[in-house]
Order: C-alpha cells, then structure tokens, then sequence
C-alpha cells in the first residue's frame, strides 16, 4: 500500500506540477484560448501557485523526511480545490473537465486517507 501511495502522490504531483507551471508561465488570454474560460474569474497565477506547491508538497517533505505531515495535508488542499473545480465547471456548464477532476479528487482523497490514516509516514 505504501507503494501504491508514493505512485499516486508521484502521479499527482506530476500533474498538478505541469498544470500549475503552465497556468503560472501563461497569459491569461493564452489560457482563454486553451479553454479556460474560467480565468475572468478567478486569478490563474494564484491557483497555479497553489497547484505547484501542492504538487511539492505531496513529495519533498516526505521525501526529505522532515514534517511529513505536510504530504496529507497538500492531498487535502488538492481535494478541496477540485471540489471548487467541480463547482466551477459545473455552473459553467462545462461538462467535459468533470471527470478529470473527479478522477484528481479521488487520488487526492486516497493519497489524504492513506497518509492520515494507516500508512502515515
């Protein structure tokens, strides 16, 4: 199960590294033509930052060993941003992005339980 978990943070990390950088690196009118109509609304800068330190925050520390606790609680912070995702998208009637950030909350869920919970560091 160990395993299993640095996979899914590993994946998660990745993920949320490359979408962040991108959203971060971006102009907003850039974004608006890749499909994120979303960023009249909210600021990509910022949520790319969350999602970059969110993506480190899944391995550095328990890479590092050092507050390790940090990697349960950036699986969380990702589950309650793709919470907010889901929301967005929903009322934007933008159906398609829905199952990618349920698929995102519910690896962000597991690696969260799992961390928290039995398999702890």
């Amino acid at each position: 199960m160990n395993i299993a978990l640095w996979i899914v943070a590993g994946l998660l990390a990745a993920a949320f590294l490359a979408a962040g950088s991108m959203k971060v690196l971006k102009d907003k009118e850039a974004l608006k033509g890749a499909g994120m109509g979303w960023v009249d609304e909210f600021p990509p800068k910022v949520i790319g930052g969350l999602e970059i330190a969110a993506a480190v925050g899944l391995i550095l520390p328990a890479l590092l060993d050092i507050a390790t606790i940090l990697v349960p609680l950036a699986a969380t912070g990702l589950v309650l941003m793709m919470i907010g995702a889901i929301v967005v998208h929903a009322r934007r009637k933008e159906f398609q992005a829905l199952a990618p950030n349920v698929v995102l909350l519910l690896l962000a869920a597991f690696v969260a339980w799992g961390r928290f919970g039995p398999y702890a560091f």
